[in-house]
């Protein structure tokens, strides 16, 4: 159990956050009246004793009120940057559920330019808001559920967390309908997966791998599927995206997925798809048709949980 220690809000952007105490928190916005909200990162929170021990480090050097950091909510009683992502927090009415950890500190920060260094980027996280109300100052924090299997059982949370990523240019551009990546998250639900981020994006190596790296690092799911291109086009750069984000390579399962597609049709040969995994997260080229999507999927699916338990560490190799 924890305890709020300050309700903290910036009416314009570029401007410090205050403590008002009290606020009305909006369900999938944010806290009412912060320039902020609205934004995929809803609200942010940050643990008093952290604060603390950077005052000590820190000997004086800059005054820290609530709110120095740009944090939303402070909170004592929580290692917030230990929570897994996708852990829920109830204050009062509101229901809280963390979506990312940490984040890029600005250049022009006043803190880390007077002494070399912010918290926020590694201590500070994010959440969205599922279910809004009132919070105030005093009121009592609960962590209701972790991302564990126990914890999932208990709360109702599917058991692993997963994100899709379709890149191509026609739909970008709105001339084509994305049908494939909406396809993999329906599939994903019914098995039972949370769906996190769902993007968009044009056939670009560099924006495609620079999306990647955010998801995997800051949101952290256990997987992302991406769809779209892995064939021999010149602006189909998945591949090359994925490769260049990855820490370790999983070549079993590209091979798998195109040795089972070639069953199907003699065209799975030409598939360039890799899977790569980048700290705790997998990532997994998927072609760009629905009906290819769902059939690789029908073929992954059933193993695929006995490895994201290993990546997790909750499960023997």
């Amino acid at each position: 159990m924890g305890k709020l220690l300050a309700v903290c809000i910036s009416e314009k952007k570029g401007t410090v956050k205050k403590n008002i105490g009290t606020c009305r928190i909006l369900e999938d916005y944010g806290l009412e009246g912060d320039a902020h909200a609205g934004s995929s990162r809803q609200v942010s929170l940050l643990s008093a004793e952290q604060v603390e021990a950077f005052r000590e480090r820190s000997k004086g050097v800059v005054e820290l009120p609530p709110g120095i950091f740009g944090e939303n909510l402070l909170i004592e009683g929580f290692d917030f940057k230990n929570c897994p992502v996708g852990t829920r927090f109830r204050i009062g009415d509101v229901l809280l559920e963390l979506t990312q950890i940490g984040k890029k500190c600005h250049t022009g920060c006043e803190i880390m330019q007077r002494t070399g260094e912010c918290i926020m980027p590694r201590e500070g996280v994010f959440a969205k808001v599922l279910t809004g109300g009132t919070v105030n100052v005093g009121d009592e924090v609960l962590c209701i559920s972790g991302d564990t299997p126990e914890a999932a059982a208990e709360s109702g949370h599917t058991l692993f967390r997963a994100a899709v990523l379709t890149a191509s240019d026609r739909s970008f551009r709105g001339e084509r309908e994305d049908k494939s990546g909406p396809k993999i998250a329906e599939l994903l639900t019914a098995a039972g997966y949370r769906i996190g981020t769902r993007l968009l994006l044009p056939d670009d190596e560099d924006g495609l791998a620079e999306a990647l790296i955010r998801i995997s690092d800051e949101e952290q799911p256990d997987v992302i599927f991406t769809t779209g291109g892995t064939g021999f086009s010149p602006r189909d750069r998945m591949p090359e995206a994925t490769k260049r984000v990855a820490e370790r390579d999983v070549p079993g399962i590209a091979e798998g997925i195109r040795a089972y597609s070639l069953t199907i049709t003699p065209r799975a040969m030409l598939s360039r798809a890799v899977s790569v995994i980048r700290g705790k997260t997998l990532i997994v080229n998927l072609p760009g048709s629905p009906k290819a999507v769902a059939e690789c999927l029908d073929y992954l699916l059933p193993v695929l949980e006995h490895g994201l338990g290993i990546l997790r560490g909750e499960a023997d190799g």
